[in-house]
């Protein structure tokens, strides 16, 4: 059985199918930020991610910036393993476990590289900074409910 597309006559199977399907997800396959050559990250990669419209209003307001990639659609800073723990990153941010990039097109380029060999953004002036650019009250500064 097959499905006939178009005048043209062509049946596709539904092996076909499946395979073209598999490879529109395949385009959207998840790409792992590396670790510049000659830096190491003994703690472990995550990265955060925000729209790239707010990337150049971040990158001032921070103290020290490690490993910055960016693409046409997001920046992503480099932070160690479980930054995440205990904060919760403001709307639209998106924290990503392993630096993993999920339905990129391609691996972001690497925009900014800190001297030295640690790749890492301190991750609480990152979560303040994008406090502070998207208009966020930082979590343990909210009032809490009983």
């Amino acid at each position: 059985m097959g499905v006939r597309i178009g005048s043209g006559g062509q049946v596709l199977t539904l092996d076909t199918l499946v395979r073209l399907g598999r490879g529109l997800r395949a385009a959207g396959v998840p790409r792992r930020l590396s670790v510049p050559e000659g830096m190491t990250a003994p703690l472990g990669c995550d990265a955060v991610a925000v729209p790239a419209l707010l990337g150049p209003l971040v990158m001032p307001r921070l103290p020290r910036v490690g490993c910055v990639y960016a693409d046409e659609a997001h920046w992503w800073w480099i932070v160690p393993a479980d930054s995440d723990y205990a904060l919760e990153w403001p709307t639209p941010v998106q924290y990503v476990t392993g630096a993993v990039v999920h339905d990129a097109p391609c691996v972001p380029d690497l925009i900014h590289r800190p001297d030295g060999t640690l790749p890492y953004t301190p991750p609480i002036p990152l979560y303040l900074a994008l406090c502070r650019v998207t208009g966020t009250t930082p979590s343990w500064s909210r009032p809490v409910s009983a």
